[in-house]
């Protein structure tokens, strides 16, 4: 029986649930055990979703020190031999992931956005070349198969059926933390778009007139989101780019604005519900994947679409419900 061991990060505990459908993936046609582990936290939200919870007992284990993270990891690994470690590709995870890795003495796939099977081996996709490609990784180490896995890619197709039993794991460990707070400040006011139920993005289309994006976004309880094109020109920052190169968002609605819709774009989108595409391209790649598609000017689009629904919004005195 294949043994899966997934990392919950505690700050994005539903994304490292999902994860559970990379190890359906590899293993359709077989039965696994899914594991997580958790540190000095035990999440109700993964009750019924794994067969075992390994909850990492101790108090010098500290936010911030995956020093000591990776070495009770690894420790438990040492227990329970797993197959397949996976780890979310969160900010946490990308720094996990490679240590675990060389503790491990096992090769590591970064970044992963699809499972393949080719013959008798396992295959993991993820882009390379600015994503410009895909490539299909094979691992061939004697270790357990470990990968980070891009977020809002995948989701759980499984049912909530396990019975999960809590294990309590004690970790002991009398090395100083290397790392300690000296300050804590308040940081600007900002957004992640994967956690965005509406998103208004822009591509070329709509090029230095990026900025009037804003109101529509704002109108709709949105946020604004870019392609590549838009970032490349630095016209916008790389922490709202959508794409293989960027983030992966799983909105309500997506709204694209002059986005032509190339596969490093496309592969951005993920369980979007309806994504509205407005181009003067009718033929444009993003426009065959979308449910409504408007032909004509973007930022024409924008300005009346604003306009309306704020004139809506003053004869209702109400949001709309998005």
């Amino acid at each position: 029986m294949k043994k899966c061991l997934i990392f919950l990060d505690s700050e994005q505990i539903q994304n490292s649930i999902e994860l559970l459908e990379v190890a359906r993936r590899m293993y359709p046609d077989e039965h696994w055990e899914a594991y997580g582990v958790v540190i000095n936290y035990s999440p109700p939200e993964a009750q019924g979703f794994f067969d075992f919870i390994i909850q990492v007992n101790a108090r010098n284990i500290k936010q911030y020190n995956l020093k000591e993270i990776t070495n009770a990891i690894s420790d438990i690994h040492k227990q329970y031999n797993f197959d397949v470690i996976l780890i979310p590709g969160t900010w946490c995870g990308r720094i996990l992931a490679p240590r675990l890795a060389v503790r491990l003495q096992t090769g590591l796939t970064a970044d992963v956005t699809e499972i393949r099977h080719k013959e008798d081996s396992i295959e993991m996709v993820r882009p390379v070349f600015s994503s410009r490609m895909m490539a299909g990784i094979i691992n061939k180490s004697n270790g357990p198969i470990m990968m980070s896995v891009r977020q809002n890619v995948f989701k759980y197709a499984g049912n909530k059926d396990r019975q999960t039993r809590l294990v309590e794991f004690d970790y002991q460990s009398n090395a100083q933390p290397g790392i300690r707070q000296v300050s804590v400040y308040e940081k600007s006011q900002s957004y992640d778009i994967r956690e965005s139920n509406v998103l208004v993005s822009g591509g070329g289309g709509v090029g230095k007139d990026f900025h009037r994006l804003e109101a529509l976004a704002e109108v709709l309880k949105g946020h604004v989101a870019a392609s590549r094109r838009i970032v490349d020109k630095g016209i916008a920052p790389r922490s709202i780019q959508v794409g293989q190169s960027g983030k992966t968002v799983s909105p309500k609605l997506y709204i694209a604005l002059g986005i032509y819709g190339a596969i490093q774009h496309v592969e951005g989108l993920k369980n979007v519900a309806c994504i509205i595409s407005v181009n003067t391209n009718a033929n444009a790649p993003i426009c065959s994947l979308s449910d409504i598609v408007v032909e004509g000017d973007a930022l024409l689009f924008v300005d009346l679409l604003t306009e309306r629904i704020r004139i809506y919004n003053e004869a209702t005195k109400c949001p709309p419900l998005l």
